[in-house]
């Protein structure tokens, strides 16, 4: 298996920006677009764990949309073959002293670049 092909890297470092760009304007009609939309997408939350792309989009309606601006720092793309990746990040709110940590499992489906799995957490201080 080919690990971290350049291209591949390119392509999921795009897309993962693209998502990055949507959570902090709350765009959430691309956060769905990005999520893979299969019963078998998960995220796990801060404060909740997510089963499926309808709970996730439900959540994505939900929350608050104040408060969403963050720095991220040490962010890793890994790439695995041409159809699999690895996004991982370390954020930072502004005025927070918790770092947040964020992962997520990328897949290549026919529709393009999508999460199928995420975790969101804080590190205590």
């Amino acid at each position: 298996m080919d690990i971290n092909i350049p291209e591949i890297v390119a392509e999921v470092t795009a897309v993962f920006m693209r998502y990055e760009a949507a959570l902090i304007d709350n765009d959430v009609a691309v956060l769905d677009e990005l999520f893979w939309n299969s019963p078998h997408t998960l995220r796990y939350g801060v404060g909740e764990n997510l089963y499926g792309h309808d709970e996730i989009a439900a959540f994505r309606a939900a929350r608050p949309t104040a408060g969403l601006d963050r720095a991220l720092t040490r962010t890793v793309i890994t790439t695995y073959g041409r159809d699999c990746a690895t996004a991982n990040t370390e954020f930072r709110r502004p005025g927070a002293a918790r770092i947040g940590r964020q992962s997520q499992t990328w897949i290549r489906t026919p529709g393009g670049w999508r999460v199928a799995a995420a975790h969101v957490s804080f590190m205590a201080n």
